[in-house]
This record gives C-alpha cells, structure tokens and sequence, in this order.
C-alpha cells in the first residue's frame, strides 16, 4: 500500500497498479472489490482514543482501502452512482474488515473499523481520479 495523488478507473476491472486490478489481492477467489471506499469521517469516529497506536495506524492507510473521501460518510454512497473525477463509481457493497487486515496491520485494526469500514464498488466508466476532487452522485437505487 502506498498514497499517490492520481489512479486510473478501469470499467469493469478496477485501479490500474492496484493488487486486486492484476488479479494478485488475497481475497480474489472469494470477495474481491474493483474499488474500496472509507471516508474520513469513518476514520475519524473511533470507540478509541485518537491517540490510540492503532487509531493512527488506520488514519494514515493502515486501513488498506482504495480510496479515502471527505465531505460524505461512505454509508450515505449506499445505493448510488456517482462520479469521482472522470471516473463513474456504483456502490456495491459493505466492505466488512476481516481477520486478515489484522495479520497484514497488526491486531486490532478490523475490530476497531468495525461497521465504518469502506464500501466495495464497481467501476462503470473508466476514467481518471484525483486527489480533491468532487465527488457528484449521479443517481440514487
């Protein structure tokens, strides 16, 4: 996992460069998402304290989603489509921490997500996405 400030959307397969786009993410066989989602606000609303070592590790990536948002909870993205750059996003599903982020991050990390832990979607036009830029829901079911 590493940040960058740009990734390409590919319709139907997901971010360029991402492990899950080659095929090569862990959960592949059995629950891969084209795309993660976490909003700041989820990082941000913790049963512990800010300070906390695993509270930090998942404000700065230790949660190991795609994307990260401001402005929207995630859980408000339920059942829409939206565009974030110039790529077109759906929502697809929760995306549940699993006892696996806790091996790759350290124990504690999926508990502490616990239900604030991202969204899985869908890639419906490829397109190019940004750090600040807009995220605009498009249509809603």
């Amino acid at each position: 996992m590493q940040p960058v400030s740009q990734a390409y959307a590919c319709a139907n397969k997901g971010l360029e460069n991402d492990r899950y786009y080659s095929d090569n993410g862990f959960w592949k066989a059995l629950e891969a998402c084209q795309v993660t989602l976490i909003s700041l606000a989820d990082l941000k609303t913790s049963p512990r304290h800010s300070k906390d070592p695993v509270s930090l590790n998942l404000q700065q990536g230790g949660h190991r989603r795609n994307l990260v948002i401001d402005g929207i909870k995630s859980d408000r993205l339920r059942d829409t489509t939206f565009r974030l750059g110039s790529a077109v996003l759906r929502y697809v599903k929760p995306r549940p921490p699993c006892g696996y982020l806790d091996q790759i991050e350290g124990k504690g990390h999926a508990k502490q997500l616990g239900k604030r832990s991202g969204i899985c979607l869908q890639v419906v036009e490829s397109g190019e996405i940004k750090i600040n830029d807009q995220l605009v829901i498009l249509s809603h079911g």
